[in-house]
C-alpha cells in the first residue's frame, strides 16, 4: 500500500493511514507531494464541510455568521485572490494565456476584464480554470493542515463551484448549499450589482440552478425570507456540527499516543537515572 514519505513513521504517524484504492483515494492521488495526498493525510481525521451557493445567494452572509460563532473558515474568494498575485506561477500564465490586456497598471490581474473575457467563452473559462485552480487546491489544503494541528474537530470550505467541479466533493463529511428562490435572487443581483434584469438573469444562467444543488446537498439552508430566520437555521447547524463525533477517532489516537509518550518518559526517568 502507498505511503507517504516522511509522515509514515514517527511523532506524526498517527496522521497517516492510506485509504484502499477505490475508497476516496486512487493510487495516483496518494503520490507523496499532490494535492489529493494532503486531502487523503487527514480528510479521515478531521471532517471537512463543503459550503456552497450561487450568485447573490447570500454565501458570504452566511459564512460570516459561522466565523462569528467561532469555526474555521477556508473562504475560496480569497484564496482565488491571493493565487493570482504578481509573482505566482498562476499570474504568468494567464498573463501568456489572455496577454497584457487582463492587467491593471500596477501589474495584477483585472478581475473585471478576465470575468468579460471567459462570461460567453466556455473553452476560455475552463483554460482559466485549468490554471487557477491547482494553485488554489494547494492552498487550500495548507490552510486545512493548519487548522487541524490546530486541534480544530472541522474545517467549512468555502467552494462556489463545489457541485460543478465535483473534485473534492467526495472529502466533504457535510456538503452546506445557501439556498434562495430564483425572484429573490434576482431582485438582489440587480440591486448589489446593479444590473438590468436582462444582465442579471445572464449571470444566473451561467452557473448550476440552487434548486439542482440544494437536491445533491446534505444540508439546506434556506435565505428567501428574513435573514433572521436564516441565522437561526445556520446557528442550528453549527450545534449539529459542534455534535459530531466524526473527528473522535482522531482525538483518542491523539490523547492515546500522549499518554505513551508520559509512560515512557516515566519508565526512563525511573530506570535510567540514578535514584537519590
Amino acid at each position: 500500500m502507498p505511503r507517504a514519505h516522511g509522515l509514515c513513521s514517527g511523532p506524526l504517524a498517527f496522521l497517516w493511514r492510506p485509504l484502499p484504492v477505490g475508497q476516496g483515494c486512487s493510487s495516483d492521488s496518494l503520490a507523496p507531494g499532490s494535492v489529493i495526498s494532503w486531502t487523503c493525510l487527514f480528510a479521515e481525521k478531521m471532517f471537512l464541510v463543503g459550503l456552497t451557493g450561487g450568485i447573490a445567494s447570500g454565501k458570504s452572509s452566511v459564512l460570516q455568521v459561522f466565523q462569528q460563532l467561532g469555526c474555521a473558515v477556508i473562504d475560496v474568494d480569497v484564496i482565488a485572490r491571493h493565487v493570482v498575485q504578481p509573482g505566482y506561477p498562476a499570474h504568468r500564465r494567464i498573463v501568456e494565456a489572455f496577454g497584457t490586456e487582463v492587467l491593471l497598471e500596477n501589474g495584477d490581474i483585472n478581475r473585471k476584464v478576465l470575468g468579460d473575457l471567459i462570461f460567453n467563452q466556455p473553452d476560455r473559462r475552463q483554460l482559466l480554470n485549468t490554471i487557477t485552480h491547482p494553485e488554489i487546491q494547494k492552498e487550500m489544503m495548507k490552510e486545512t493542515f493548519k487548522y487541524f494541528l490546530r486541534g480544530y474537530r472541522y474545517v467549512i470550505l468555502d467552494i462556489p463551484l463545489l457541485f460543478e467541479t465535483k473534485k473534492l466533493l467526495k472529502y466533504m463529511k457535510h456538503t452546506v448549499v445557501v439556498y434562495c428562490d430564483r425572484d429573490t435572487q434576482l431582485a438582489r443581483l440587480m440591486r448589489r450589482n446593479n444590473l438590468s434584469r436582462e444582465d442579471a438573469e445572464a449571470r444566473i444562467r451561467a452557473q448550476l440552478p440552487l434548486k439542482e444543488k440544494a437536491r445533491m446537498a446534505r444540508h439546506v439552508l434556506d435565505n428567501s425570507g428574513e435573514w433572521s430566520v436564516t441565522k437561526r437555521q445556520v446557528v442550528h447547524l453549527y450545534a449539529e456540527l459542534e455534535r459530531s463525533l466524526e473527528y473522535l477517532p482522531l482525538r483518542l489516537g491523539v490523547l492515546a499516543g500522549l499518554a505513551g509518550i508520559a509512560s515512557l518518559l516515566y519508565l526512563l526517568t525511573r530506570y535510567l537515572l540514578p535514584y537519590p
